[in-house]
Protein backbone atom coordinates (compact mmCIF):
# COMPACT_ATOMS: atom_id res chain seq x y z
CA UNK A 1 0.00 0.00 0.00
CA UNK A 2 1.43 3.68 -0.88
CA UNK A 3 1.67 6.58 1.55
CA UNK A 4 -1.15 8.08 -0.15
CA UNK A 5 -3.26 5.37 0.16
CA UNK A 6 -2.51 4.67 3.48
CA UNK A 7 -3.25 8.62 4.49
CA UNK A 8 -6.43 8.17 3.31
CA UNK A 9 -7.22 5.23 5.20
CA UNK A 10 -6.41 6.77 8.12
CA UNK A 11 -8.38 9.69 7.22
CA UNK A 12 -11.41 8.81 6.05
CA UNK A 13 -11.23 4.57 5.20
CA UNK A 14 -11.83 3.60 8.71
CA UNK A 15 -14.96 2.21 10.02
CA UNK A 16 -16.68 4.61 12.37
CA UNK A 17 -16.47 1.97 15.11
CA UNK A 18 -13.01 1.77 14.71
CA UNK A 19 -12.29 5.22 14.73
CA UNK A 20 -13.90 5.48 17.86
CA UNK A 21 -11.97 2.87 19.29
CA UNK A 22 -8.87 5.06 18.03
CA UNK A 23 -9.96 7.84 19.45
CA UNK A 24 -8.13 8.62 22.86
CA UNK A 25 -10.54 9.21 25.43
CA UNK A 26 -8.89 12.68 26.05
CA UNK A 27 -12.74 14.50 26.27
CA UNK A 28 -14.13 12.07 28.99
CA UNK A 29 -10.82 12.65 31.05
CA UNK A 30 -11.31 16.35 30.82
CA UNK A 31 -14.88 15.90 31.77
CA UNK A 32 -14.80 13.54 34.60
CA UNK A 33 -11.62 16.09 35.70
CA UNK A 34 -13.04 19.70 35.53
CA UNK A 35 -16.52 19.46 35.42
CA UNK A 36 -18.07 18.73 38.74
CA UNK A 37 -18.50 21.73 41.20
CA UNK A 38 -16.63 20.79 44.01
CA UNK A 39 -13.22 20.40 41.77
CA UNK A 40 -14.22 23.71 40.47
CA UNK A 41 -14.21 25.09 44.28
CA UNK A 42 -11.20 22.96 45.52
CA UNK A 43 -9.06 24.62 42.45
CA UNK A 44 -10.18 27.76 43.19
CA UNK A 45 -9.81 27.69 47.42
CA UNK A 46 -5.79 25.61 46.63
CA UNK A 47 -5.39 28.65 44.26
CA UNK A 48 -6.27 31.64 46.01
CA UNK A 49 -4.92 29.90 49.11
CA UNK A 50 -1.01 29.89 46.90
CA UNK A 51 -1.53 33.22 45.90
CA UNK A 52 -1.52 34.45 49.02
CA UNK A 53 2.27 33.67 49.73
CA UNK A 54 3.75 35.44 47.20
CA UNK A 55 1.09 38.44 47.99
CA UNK A 56 2.12 38.87 51.36
CA UNK A 57 5.78 38.75 50.40
CA UNK A 58 5.16 41.44 48.55
CA UNK A 59 2.88 43.39 51.03
CA UNK A 60 5.86 42.71 53.37
CA UNK A 61 8.32 44.22 50.91
CA UNK A 62 6.37 47.70 49.65
CA UNK A 63 6.08 48.44 53.55
CA UNK A 64 9.29 48.21 54.13
CA UNK A 65 10.33 49.90 51.22
CA UNK A 66 7.78 53.10 51.72
CA UNK A 67 8.60 52.79 55.38
CA UNK A 68 12.27 52.93 54.56
CA UNK A 69 12.99 55.50 51.84
CA UNK A 70 13.27 58.73 54.39
CA UNK A 71 16.31 57.16 55.71
CA UNK A 72 17.47 55.96 52.36
CA UNK A 73 17.09 58.59 50.77
CA UNK A 74 18.80 60.80 53.13
CA UNK A 75 21.64 58.98 53.61
CA UNK A 76 22.15 57.07 49.90
CA UNK A 77 24.67 54.71 49.81
CA UNK A 78 26.40 55.46 52.96
CA UNK A 79 23.66 54.14 54.53
CA UNK A 80 25.44 50.43 53.63
CA UNK A 81 28.98 51.82 54.06
CA UNK A 82 28.53 53.85 57.19
CA UNK A 83 29.78 52.86 60.69
CA UNK A 84 28.13 55.61 62.43
CA UNK A 85 24.90 55.39 64.13
CA UNK A 86 24.65 58.08 66.64
CA UNK A 87 20.39 58.89 66.67
CA UNK A 88 21.33 62.10 68.71
CA UNK A 89 23.03 63.56 65.53
CA UNK A 90 20.76 61.80 63.03
CA UNK A 91 23.48 59.76 61.11
CA UNK A 92 22.97 56.46 60.28
CA UNK A 93 24.66 53.93 59.04
CA UNK A 94 24.42 49.95 59.03
CA UNK A 95 27.52 48.71 57.82
CA UNK A 96 28.53 46.69 61.75
CA UNK A 97 25.44 45.77 61.72
CA UNK A 98 25.15 43.95 58.51
CA UNK A 99 28.74 42.75 58.53
CA UNK A 100 28.01 41.34 62.34
CA UNK A 101 24.73 39.37 60.18
CA UNK A 102 26.64 37.81 57.62
CA UNK A 103 29.68 36.83 59.82
CA UNK A 104 28.30 35.62 62.19
CA UNK A 105 25.84 33.71 60.54
CA UNK A 106 28.34 32.45 58.14
CA UNK A 107 30.66 30.77 61.13
CA UNK A 108 27.46 28.94 62.57
CA UNK A 109 26.85 27.49 59.07
CA UNK A 110 30.66 26.45 59.13
CA UNK A 111 30.40 25.03 62.60
CA UNK A 112 26.92 23.49 62.94
CA UNK A 113 27.18 21.78 58.93
CA UNK A 114 29.72 19.12 59.30
CA UNK A 115 28.25 18.01 62.65
CA UNK A 116 24.81 18.35 61.18
CA UNK A 117 26.23 16.07 57.93
CA UNK A 118 27.98 13.75 59.97
CA UNK A 119 25.11 13.15 62.83
CA UNK A 120 22.64 12.18 59.01
CA UNK A 121 25.35 10.05 58.27
CA UNK A 122 25.48 7.90 60.72
CA UNK A 123 21.69 7.71 61.80
CA UNK A 124 21.18 6.71 58.31
CA UNK A 125 24.05 4.56 57.65
CA UNK A 126 25.41 3.25 60.65
CA UNK A 127 23.15 3.74 63.61
CA UNK A 128 21.16 0.21 64.31
CA UNK A 129 17.46 0.43 64.61
CA UNK A 130 16.38 0.72 67.82
CA UNK A 131 19.02 3.93 68.32
CA UNK A 132 17.67 5.76 65.09
CA UNK A 133 14.40 7.22 65.87
CA UNK A 134 15.36 7.99 69.61
CA UNK A 135 18.10 9.90 68.33
CA UNK A 136 16.40 11.83 65.10
CA UNK A 137 13.88 12.90 67.85
CA UNK A 138 16.31 14.36 70.24
CA UNK A 139 17.41 16.07 67.55
CA UNK A 140 14.25 17.75 65.73
CA UNK A 141 13.71 18.24 69.64
CA UNK A 142 16.75 21.41 69.83
CA UNK A 143 14.15 22.93 66.94
CA UNK A 144 11.54 23.18 69.41
CA UNK A 145 13.43 25.20 71.96
CA UNK A 146 12.77 29.01 72.17
CA UNK A 147 15.43 31.04 71.47
CA UNK A 148 15.22 32.72 74.96
CA UNK A 149 15.94 29.57 76.33
CA UNK A 150 19.33 29.03 73.98
CA UNK A 151 20.34 32.89 75.22
CA UNK A 152 19.56 32.60 79.19
CA UNK A 153 22.07 28.85 78.49
CA UNK A 154 24.62 30.92 76.55
CA UNK A 155 24.90 33.45 79.14
CA UNK A 156 24.88 31.35 82.17
CA UNK A 157 26.96 28.30 80.24
CA UNK A 158 28.71 29.21 77.20
CA UNK A 159 29.81 32.35 77.65
CA UNK A 160 31.81 31.55 81.00
CA UNK A 161 32.87 28.49 79.37
CA UNK A 162 34.43 30.93 76.19
CA UNK A 163 35.94 33.36 78.95
CA UNK A 164 37.61 31.28 81.18
CA UNK A 165 38.83 27.94 79.01
CA UNK A 166 38.44 28.66 75.12
CA UNK A 167 39.49 31.90 74.68
CA UNK A 168 42.56 31.61 76.87
CA UNK A 169 43.05 28.01 74.63
CA UNK A 170 43.51 29.62 71.76
CA UNK A 171 45.44 32.76 72.18
CA UNK A 172 47.91 31.04 74.84
CA UNK A 173 47.86 27.20 74.21
CA UNK A 174 47.27 27.41 69.84
CA UNK A 175 49.14 30.52 70.18
CA UNK A 176 46.62 32.00 67.79
CA UNK A 177 46.21 35.53 69.59
CA UNK A 178 48.77 37.43 67.41
CA UNK A 179 46.13 36.26 64.64
CA UNK A 180 43.62 39.53 63.91
CA UNK A 181 40.95 36.50 64.06
CA UNK A 182 41.83 35.84 67.75
CA UNK A 183 43.33 38.68 68.81
CA UNK A 184 42.05 41.23 71.66
CA UNK A 185 40.80 40.64 75.25
CA UNK A 186 38.55 37.57 76.18
CA UNK A 187 35.42 39.42 77.38
CA UNK A 188 33.11 36.80 76.39
CA UNK A 189 30.15 38.48 74.48
CA UNK A 190 31.71 38.48 71.24
CA UNK A 191 31.22 37.47 67.08
CA UNK A 192 32.37 34.31 68.74
CA UNK A 193 29.83 33.33 71.13
CA UNK A 194 26.86 34.93 68.56
CA UNK A 195 28.49 31.99 66.15
CA UNK A 196 28.33 29.10 68.29
CA UNK A 197 24.77 30.00 69.72
CA UNK A 198 23.79 30.40 66.03
CA UNK A 199 25.42 27.05 64.95
CA UNK A 200 23.53 25.06 68.10
CA UNK A 201 20.13 26.54 66.54
CA UNK A 202 20.93 25.93 62.80
CA UNK A 203 21.88 22.31 63.50
CA UNK A 204 18.66 20.54 64.05
CA UNK A 205 17.34 22.01 60.79
CA UNK A 206 20.51 20.95 58.20
CA UNK A 207 20.38 17.61 60.39
CA UNK A 208 16.94 16.63 59.85
CA UNK A 209 16.83 17.61 56.34
CA UNK A 210 19.92 16.05 55.24
CA UNK A 211 18.64 12.86 57.46
CA UNK A 212 15.44 12.75 54.99
CA UNK A 213 17.29 13.50 52.24
CA UNK A 214 19.81 10.25 52.71
CA UNK A 215 17.16 8.02 53.72
CA UNK A 216 15.59 8.78 50.46
CA UNK A 217 18.64 7.74 48.18
CA UNK A 218 17.26 4.29 46.39
CA UNK A 219 18.93 1.06 47.84
CA UNK A 220 19.81 0.20 44.52
CA UNK A 221 22.19 3.04 44.38
CA UNK A 222 23.95 1.34 47.34
CA UNK A 223 23.69 -2.38 46.26
CA UNK A 224 25.00 -1.51 42.77
CA UNK A 225 27.73 0.37 44.73
CA UNK A 226 28.94 -2.56 46.90
CA UNK A 227 27.98 -4.87 43.88
CA UNK A 228 31.62 -3.09 42.57
CA UNK A 229 33.52 -3.83 45.28
CA UNK A 230 33.52 -0.48 47.29
CA UNK A 231 33.84 -0.74 50.69
CA UNK A 232 30.76 1.31 53.02
CA UNK A 233 32.61 4.59 52.76
CA UNK A 234 33.32 4.61 49.61
CA UNK A 235 29.64 3.76 48.45
CA UNK A 236 28.43 6.76 51.09
CA UNK A 237 31.11 9.16 49.04
CA UNK A 238 30.50 7.85 46.00
CA UNK A 239 26.78 6.73 45.33
CA UNK A 240 24.85 8.15 48.00
CA UNK A 241 26.65 11.78 48.65
CA UNK A 242 26.01 13.10 45.26
CA UNK A 243 22.62 11.38 44.54
CA UNK A 244 21.72 13.83 47.73
CA UNK A 245 23.82 16.62 46.83
CA UNK A 246 20.85 19.29 45.73
CA UNK A 247 18.94 18.08 48.82
CA UNK A 248 21.74 18.56 51.34
CA UNK A 249 22.26 21.89 49.99
CA UNK A 250 18.64 22.82 50.32
CA UNK A 251 19.04 21.99 54.08
CA UNK A 252 22.33 24.48 54.55
CA UNK A 253 20.56 26.81 52.97
CA UNK A 254 17.41 26.20 55.07
CA UNK A 255 19.82 26.87 58.73
CA UNK A 256 21.38 29.71 57.08
CA UNK A 257 18.39 31.76 56.39
CA UNK A 258 17.37 30.77 60.36
CA UNK A 259 20.95 32.06 60.97
CA UNK A 260 20.00 35.23 59.61
CA UNK A 261 17.10 36.17 60.80
CA UNK A 262 17.68 34.70 64.50
CA UNK A 263 17.14 37.53 67.15
CA UNK A 264 16.99 37.19 70.63
CA UNK A 265 19.58 35.41 71.66
CA UNK A 266 22.21 36.49 69.56
CA UNK A 267 21.07 40.19 71.21
CA UNK A 268 21.70 38.30 74.48
CA UNK A 269 25.45 36.95 73.88
CA UNK A 270 26.71 39.11 70.74
CA UNK A 271 27.78 42.17 73.09
CA UNK A 272 25.46 44.82 70.82
CA UNK A 273 28.33 47.54 70.11
CA UNK A 274 28.15 49.08 66.82
CA UNK A 275 31.62 48.46 65.25
CA UNK A 276 33.62 46.32 62.98
CA UNK A 277 36.49 44.42 64.11
CA UNK A 278 38.35 41.36 62.07
CA UNK A 279 38.80 39.64 65.67
CA UNK A 280 36.13 36.77 66.76
CA UNK A 281 36.51 37.58 70.54
CA UNK A 282 34.96 41.36 69.98
CA UNK A 283 31.66 42.25 70.59
CA UNK A 284 29.55 42.88 67.22
CA UNK A 285 25.88 44.06 66.17
CA UNK A 286 23.88 42.01 63.74
CA UNK A 287 20.65 43.45 62.02
CA UNK A 288 17.80 41.79 63.96
CA UNK A 289 19.44 42.60 67.27
CA UNK A 290 19.65 46.42 66.41
CA UNK A 291 15.63 46.35 65.15
CA UNK A 292 15.18 44.44 68.42
CA UNK A 293 17.22 46.93 70.70
CA UNK A 294 16.32 50.09 69.80
CA UNK A 295 13.12 50.45 67.58
CA UNK A 296 10.90 50.42 70.69
CA UNK A 297 13.17 53.73 71.98
CA UNK A 298 13.58 55.45 68.41
CA UNK A 299 13.69 58.68 68.77
CA UNK A 300 12.11 60.62 65.84
CA UNK A 301 10.95 59.79 62.29
CA UNK A 302 14.84 59.34 60.94
CA UNK A 303 15.39 57.20 63.26
CA UNK A 304 12.48 54.76 63.38
CA UNK A 305 12.97 54.96 59.24
CA UNK A 306 16.67 54.16 59.74
CA UNK A 307 15.27 51.23 61.91
CA UNK A 308 12.81 49.87 58.58
CA UNK A 309 15.74 50.56 56.37
CA UNK A 310 17.69 48.05 58.48
CA UNK A 311 14.88 45.49 58.14
CA UNK A 312 14.35 46.33 54.81
CA UNK A 313 18.07 45.41 54.18
CA UNK A 314 18.17 41.90 56.04
CA UNK A 315 14.62 41.29 54.53
CA UNK A 316 16.91 41.32 50.50
CA UNK A 317 19.72 39.93 52.10
CA UNK A 318 17.35 36.65 53.26
CA UNK A 319 16.22 36.97 49.36
CA UNK A 320 19.54 36.99 47.59
CA UNK A 321 20.72 34.43 49.76
CA UNK A 322 17.78 31.95 49.09
CA UNK A 323 17.65 33.13 45.16
CA UNK A 324 21.67 32.01 45.13
CA UNK A 325 21.05 28.56 47.16
CA UNK A 326 18.11 28.07 44.77
CA UNK A 327 20.63 28.16 41.78
CA UNK A 328 22.99 26.39 43.62
CA UNK A 329 20.78 23.66 43.59
CA UNK A 330 19.34 24.17 39.97
CA UNK A 331 23.01 23.60 39.13
CA UNK A 332 23.41 20.82 41.24
CA UNK A 333 20.19 19.03 39.87
CA UNK A 334 20.84 19.38 36.54
CA UNK A 335 24.73 18.34 36.75
CA UNK A 336 23.04 15.27 38.27
CA UNK A 337 20.83 14.51 36.00
CA UNK A 338 23.40 15.34 32.61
Amino acid sequence: MSDAVARSALAGGLDPSARARATPPAAASVRIEGSAAGDRIYRGVTTALALCVPLLLLAIAIALGVAAWPALRTAGLSFLTSSEWDATRGTFGAAPALYGTLVSSALAIALATPLALGSAIFLSEFAPRWLRTPAAFLIDLLAAVPSVVYGLWAVFVLLPLLREHVMPFLQNTLHLGSTPLFSGPAYGPSMLAAGLILAVMVLPYVAAVAREVLLAVPRSQREAALALGATRWEMIRDAVLPYARSGIIGGVVLGLGRALGETMAVTMVIGNRHEISSSLFSPGYTMASLVANEFSEATGDLHLSSLMAVGAVLFAVTLVVNAIARYLVWRVSRRGRA
